[in-house]
């Protein structure tokens, strides 16, 4: 259920799962990452939970932070749990290396904003 006044842990959890992302991928490059397993699949599953987060979002809460491509973090989420088998991992290294820390700077001022 998409309720309003949960809005600000659910996005805790994204900023949360992005802090992640970044902590696993540090030092490391697409190809390491590609022949790490654990750490692939903690990164898809941290994809997967911004996903989920951001899905969770109420209406009115994304509809007033456009800024953040919200329906393109869902579809990610979609494609990473309902058609795995097409992962496709230079985008999921894109998404970590370029989207996930955007996206983090971009929820941090949100929280910010609403404290």
């Amino acid at each position: 259920m998409r309720e309003p006044e949960r809005d600000y842990g659910r996005l805790q959890d994204i900023l949360q799962a992005a802090n992640y992302i970044i902590s696993f991928t540090e030092g490391l490059s697409q190809e390491d990452l590609a022949s790490d397993k654990l750490r692939y699949f903690a990164v898809v599953k941290n994809v997967e939970i911004i996903g989920e987060a951001a899905y969770m979002l109420s209406l009115e809460f994304k509809g007033k932070y456009t800024q953040i491509p919200w329906d393109d973090i869902i579809r990610m989420r979609h494609v990473l749990v309902h058609g795995y088998a097409t992962i496709q991992p230079e985008l999921l290294w894109q998404t970590a290396l370029t989207d996930v820390p955007t996206l983090k700077t971009q929820v941090e001022a949100i929280i910010n904003d609403i404290k």
